[in-house]
């Protein structure tokens, strides 16, 4: 009898084990499909890794300055409770896209956020501005004067142009296109990259080649404000450039000199560069004013935090 019993005891429990994974089957299938829609959710939840979301805009940011100007700022990392970048030996805290050191995040609300614009290398089709807008426009334009300071701390320090004086030491007087100009030691490369692009375009454009016979003059380094506010122009540091026609005919080229409807002003009475030249700057890092709603069509600024910022890949706009 007990041989029996030792014999038949593994097809015992193998059919044991068999009844229990029916059973089991059957119960998972009824209460997988009983289930409310979100727990499926709440188990992917579990099993994804918590840092999945979209990084916030003072990640993006400093990593955006970090990658735009890697020989002289050392790293982006987040570190006492906001995103930083390390400008030589000086942390650079985001600050709601003030940028500020250490020792001046106690004032924070004394200055306007810099302006890390949201860039568009086309422009989009014209539509005469609604009534809406236009009081809108109205509006800003009457509170120009009244903005904030834009806090150049972490400009001055990435340019070493803390004052008039420090500017002066740091710009070259060059050839570009054929007219002189004085820019920042650090933008000579790239300039010189886009010259030789646009001369490239003008072997066989004639519309490049007309351009750049109509240019009256180029200017770039003055130290002053933006115009109307309290904002430091990018001039003053030599990393805009203003490249004016002899005569741009009737067409407006800056929304400060085309009267009070400025606004509606519609691109075909506009005074623009050539495509080509656009983009050939833009390749390089220096985008073109023209797009701004407060337009200003002969001016260039190198900010290629810019284009990595808007995700926009440099070598693709040649």
């Amino acid at each position: 009898m007990n041989k029996w019993i030792i014999k038949l005891k593994p097809l015992f429990i193998a059919i044991v084990l068999l009844l229990i994974a029916g059973i089991y089957l059957v119960y998972g299938m009824d209460t997988t499909r009983c289930k409310p829609q979100g727990s499926r959710n709440e188990i992917i939840d579990a099993v994804l890794p918590s840092d999945v979301s979209e990084p916030s805009r003072a990640e993006r940011v400093t990593k955006a300055l970090a990658a735009a100007y890697p020989r002289r700022i050392l790293k982006a990392e987040y570190r006492n409770g906001d995103w930083a970048v390390l400008l030589r030996d000086t942390w650079f805290y985001y600050a709601e896209g003030r940028l500020l050191p250490e020792d001046r995040l106690d004032r924070v609300y004394e200055y306007n956020p810099i302006l890390f614009y949201t860039y568009q290398y086309e422009l989009p089709l014209w539509e005469t501005p609604s009534a809406e807008l236009v009081s809108q426009i109205r509006n800003m334009r009457a509170d120009y004067a009244e903005w904030l300071p834009r806090p150049n701390y972490f400009f001055d320090a990435l340019y070493r142009a803390h004052n008039r004086s420090e500017a002066d030491e740091r710009v070259k007087t060059i050839l570009f296109l054929g007219h002189p100009v004085t820019v920042h030691y650090s933008i000579l490369e790239n300039l010189a990259l886009v010259e030789q692009r646009i001369f490239e375009i003008a072997r066989t454009d004639p519309q490049t080649k007309s351009w750049i016979d109509s240019i009256n003059n180029l200017e770039s380094w003055g130290w002053r404000d933006v115009a109307g506010t309290q904002a430091r122009s990018f001039h003053s540091y030599g990393v805009a450039i203003d490249i004016l026609p002899r005569s741009p005919g009737s067409r407006a080229m800056y929304w400060q000199w085309a009267g009070p409807e400025w606004w509606n002003i519609p691109y075909e009475r506009r005074y623009h560069p050539p495509v080509s030249v656009i983009k050939a700057f833009e390749s390089y890092g220096f985008f073109w004013g023209g797009y701004w709603l407060f337009f200003d069509t002969m001016h260039f600024e190198y900010r290629p935090e810019i284009f990595i910022l808007n995700g926009i890949d440099l070598s693709s706009l040649w």
